[in-house]
């Protein structure tokens, strides 16, 4: 062993014992050895005489780093040297005194798979213009045996991936070489090799398996790119099925034989010429292996072979005349039944595939009509199929149900694994809707036969989810009419209770489809005590999980709105059914925590919209309202009193915050006119729990959530009670102000918007009122620099600055309802001129800079109905002031520097329209202000903007002459002029 052994023994070493340093010194050793100009001849010596696996590694991976690296300059001695001495490995014949080709074929296989890879460089680099007899010289020493026969497959093998196929990224020179060689072989051995590949196989097929399948894989890689003619003939065809349906044959050897004709199935080739190929092939030759085969290694090989054969058929019936077109179906009803049992059957891993295959299929059936028995048949095989592929694994029954991490992971994927088959099922039940409503009438009727099982929790689930899935596809009318067999599957499925409906999949399934097919009760009210039962009982509200009872007090709202007035005469029944739920919240055990299962929301919606109706009784209509709403408020009025309870706080606001949520909820069922005119004791109970919730602002001042759901009732009340909510609104209003962070502003600010947009100048007074003190605080902490929200905006957002910003924006709506509502007298009263200055800059800064485009239009619109409001007639002016400050201020920033800035973009259509707005501002400023406006606007601004004197004096002329339309074109032309003569050297601010 000399120190070259040495160095690469350590090199590989991963014991762990060796020093580091010492392994950097071998490393180190070992690269300046590679360095040397005789390292060929070294490696070549190396090889002859050396025992050691790692050193023949060594040794021919330098060789192949010297041969891509260095090829062109070796000299034609060491060229020829290393082609002989490899060559004379590979083929078992010695290189020196000693044989060194049995000392490396006997090798481990990464040793024998690094040597195919130097013959094949070598390859690269000289076949077939230098070494043009490389794969005929093999062919002699393939009677030498098993060695010399699996290095010829590894070269072959190696020949593939370093080469040719494309399952690898090549550069456009590998792919010129690939052609190079490709060419060459065709014309000079590939018959040969093809021969050879036949010989070895039927010689060894009874003695060495392991041969056999080597050629196999090598020949399947092949297959792709040599003429199909040499494999497909009586002998070798022959010789390949013979492999796969003889008795005797190993596991292995059929599966290869198995992948070889899938490669001859997968051969891209002319349609009608492919359509003989298969043919030819008679497949059919393969069926009983289906259904006779136990062995399960095989199955997923045979399922990939029958599918590609399928898809290749589909592929055919597509592109080829309708003689051909027959064959094709001919073929593929004659395969599809073992492809259906292969798919049912088997767990494959291309399950995917299969379905982009049956939907291809499905979708050639929309040509065919009408569909012939065969066709009926596979439609039926293809929906059992679907039924059973989207089944859960009943081995992660128990943890969907609970819903733990396992059980969340596996229903997330199979929600993702079941969306294609959905997408499948639709299109079969548009090609065959009469077979699709069969089987799954069919379906349901059988799990519901077998309702009392408990354990097919999964077949009950799918044959729901199936018909929720159906439905889907269904137009609305379809539904209501009972199209199809629904007439017969919808009661059937209302009457049905399962065994395993305490199972949270199948519950949630069969409330979904019932809320699916609800449509169909619209015309047929026979059914409605039943879906009412659905909803009602342990299937629904009153099932023991959580999850399901939430669900179902929405699906059940859901039904409520869409059957609203033929659920009156059931008013009674539905209340007595839920009375436990409005009980949680009529008569609560505070020592205890809050039912988790609802927060009341949509059960008191749905009891709202019932008892709303005008279609009830008024005396039922109070009683049934007066007997939620008495209780409701009780509950509150007596956790509001300190002393009398001895509740947390905590538990008090979320009481308190549930029981709120229930009546504002309960109140959306009733409207204006009823509460106000046709039965104003409506009006009068909303008024009274008005003033209980209102208690909750003054025992609860500066409880956020508490206060944000008081808010929410009174714009229910608004929109319930009217002008008749008025007198509350002083109280209302000054409570929630009294307490108010600004923060805290922004629905206080919400509400001031709606009672503007509702009521217009009748709540001046309010308005005027509550105005100072909202300016006031606002103001306060909107007016700092780290709310620009133009450029020099601040970069990082944090979550006050985000608030703040969203109660900036609220504010300067608020701003805009209050002057388009003719309600900008409000801005001048005593209490509120003291910040007019304020509000001024805001606006006029965020109508120049504010990022949202929008607002920035909203903030031009104020100014234009400000003019109008306080400027009525030529040079009045009701604000001392503002007429400057519009000439100098507004006019020059906004309606001229602000849309010279490039950042003014008219291409974006928002920008266009807040453009409109700047030019009619500057119309009605020229309407009200004359020519005090136009001399300071042409003189001041556009000198500023160097605007050459003719394009001024068009400019004035537009103003007093033209319509909107042509001023603005104009404006627009003339801002973009402007642009280019200043050329970005000028920045507007």
């Amino acid at each position: 062993m000399d120190d070259l052994d040495k160095a690469i023994l350590i090199n590989f070493d991963e014991s762990g014992t060796i020093d580091d340093s010492l392994k950097k010194q071998a490393k180190t050793f070992c690269e300046q050895i590679k360095a040397k100009p005789s390292i060929c001849s070294m490696c070549i010596e190396k090889l002859c005489f050396s025992n050691l696996i790692q050193v023949q590694f060594w040794c021919l991976q330098t060789l192949h780093e010297a041969i891509v690296s260095r090829y062109s300059s070796m000299n034609p001695q060491e060229k020829q040297l290393i082609r002989h001495s490899v060559f004379s490995i590979v083929c078992l014949e010695g290189v020196g005194a000693n044989n060194s080709a049995t000392r490396v074929l006997e090798g481990p296989p990464f040793v024998k798979n690094k040597l195919a890879q130097v013959l094949v460089t070598l390859i690269y680099f000289e076949y077939p213009l230098i070494w043009s007899s490389v794969f005929v010289d093999f062919f002699p020493h393939l009677n030498k045996g098993k060695m010399v026969i699996d290095m010829f497959c590894r070269v072959l093998n190696a020949l593939d991936d370093e080469l040719i196929s494309l399952d690898y990224p090549r550069t456009p020179e590998d792919i010129s070489v690939a052609t190079r060689v490709k060419d060459a072989m065709r014309e000079q051995c590939v018959g040969q090799i093809v021969r050879a590949w036949y010989e070895i196989v039927s010689m060894y097929r009874n003695v060495d398996e392991e041969v056999c399948v080597g050629v196999l894989e090598s020949m399947r890689r092949f297959i792709s790119w040599i003429d199909i003619g040499l494999v497909v003939n009586d002998a070798f065809g022959a010789l390949l099925f013979d492999l796969v349906l003889a008795a005797g044959v190993g596991d292995r050897l059929r599966s290869a034989a198995i992948k070889c004709l899938t490669a001859v199935v997968s051969k891209r080739i002319e349609p009608r010429s492919k359509l003989a190929l298969l043919q030819s092939l008679q497949i059919s030759r393969l069926f009983r292996l289906v259904v006779d085969d136990a062995n399960a290694e095989l199955v997923s090989d045979i399922a990939v072979l029958l599918t590609g054969y399928a898809t290749e058929l589909l592929d055919c019936f597509k592109r080829i005349d309708s003689e051909g077109r027959g064959i094709s179906m001919e073929l593929l009803d004659e395969v599809l039944p073992s492809v259906f049992h292969l798919m049912k059957d088997s767990e494959l891993d291309a399950t995917f595939n299969v379905v982009q295959f049956l939907s291809s299929y499905v979708a050639t059936m929309k040509s065919i009509t009408p569909l012939g028995e065969k066709q009926l048949l596979h439609v039926g095989k293809i929906l059992e199929l679907i039924s059973v592929l989207i089944r859960y694994d009943p081995e992660y029954r128990s943890n969907i149900d609970m819903l733990d991490k396992i059980g969340k992971e596996e229903e997330d994927r199979m929600v993702d694994f079941r969306k294609d088959l959905f997408v499948l099922l639709r299109s079969v039940g548009r090609v065959a809707p009469g077979v699709t409503h069969l089987f799954i009438r069919n379906l349901l009727a059988n799990v519901i036969s077998t309702s009392s099982n408990s354990s097919n929790v999964e077949e009950v689930e799918a044959a729901l989810s199936l018909l929720y899935a159906l439905g889907e596809s269904l137009t609305d009318e379809a539904i209501r009419d009972g199209q199809g067999l629904l007439s017969e599957v919808v009661p059937m499925l209302l009457s049905t209770k399962f065994s395993c409906h305490p199972n949270r999949l199948v519950a949630l399934m069969y409330l979904e489809t019932v809320t699916r097919y609800v449509k169909f009760i619209q015309d047929n009210t026979q059914y409605i005590p039943m879906v009412l039962a659905a909803f009602l009982d342990d299937r629904g509200i009153h099932h023991p999980n959580i999850n399901v009872s939430r669900r179902a007090s929405y699906l059940f709202l859901r039904f409520v709105k869409l059957l609203r007035v033929k659920l009156v005469p059931f008013i009674e029944t539905i209340l007595q059914s839920l009375q436990d739920a409005v009980a949680q919240f009529t008569s609560m055990n505070y020592t205890t925590e809050l039912s988790r299962s609802e927060d009341g929301s949509h059960i008191f919606e749905a009891i709202g919209l019932l008892i709303g109706m005008e279609d009830v009784p008024p005396e039922k209509q109070c009683d049934y309202l007066s007997s939620l709403l008495i209780p409701l408020c009780q509950q509150v009025e007596v956790l509001l009193v300190n002393d009398k309870t001895n509740v947390e706080a905590n538990v008090k606001v979320a009481a308190i915050q549930h029981i709120i949520m229930a009546i504002n909820s309960l109140s959306k069922g009733f409207n204006e006119r009823l509460a106000t005119s046709s039965r104003p004791t409506i009006g009068l109970m909303f008024k009274q729990t008005l003033d209980v919730l209102l208690q909750v602002l003054v025992v609860f001042p500066k409880v956020g959530s508490l206060r944000s759901k008081v808010i929410s009732f009174i714009h229910r009340m608004v929109d319930t009670l009217g002008s008749s909510v008025f007198p509350y609104l002083p109280k209302a209003l000054g409570q929630l102000l009294a307490e108010s962070e600004p923060k805290e502003m922004v629905g206080f600010l919400l509400l001031l918007n709606q009672l503007m947009c509702k009521f217009n100048t009748s709540v001046h007074d309010i308005l005027e009122e509550s105005f100072p003190a909202v300016a006031g605080r606002v103001l306060s902490v909107i007016a700092g620099d780290a709310l620009l929200l133009g450029p020099g905006a601040v970069t990082a957002i944090t979550e006050e600055v985000r608030e703040l910003q969203e109660l900036q924006q609220t504010f300067l709506s608020f701003l805009h309802v209050v002057a388009t509502h003719n309600l900008s007298s409000v801005f001048l009263s005593p209490q509120s001129r003291e910040y007019l200055d304020q509000i001024m800059q805001l606006l006029l800064y965020s109508s120049c800079n504010h990022k949202d485009i929008l607002v920035r239009k909203a903030c031009v619109q104020i100014f234009i109905r400000l003019i109008k409001d306080w400027c009525g007639q030529p040079y009045e002016e009701k604000v001392p002031g503002f007429r400057n400050f519009m000439i100098q201020t507004f006019a020059i920033n906004c309606c001229l520097y602000s849309v010279l800035d490039r950042s003014f973009e008219f291409h974006d259509a928002n920008t266009h329209i807040l453009f409109g707005e700047i030019v009619l501002a500057q119309k009605v400023m020229f309407d009200k202000f004359g020519n005090e406006f136009l001399v300071h606007f042409v003189s001041k601004g556009f000198s500023s903007a160097h605007c050459p004197p003719h394009l001024a004096e068009q400019y004035g002329q537009k103003l007093q002459e033209a319509d909107i339309k042509e001023l603005k074109s104009f404006y627009k032309s003339l801002i973009e002029n402007l642009r280019i003569q200043q050329n970005g050297s000028l920045v507007f601010r």
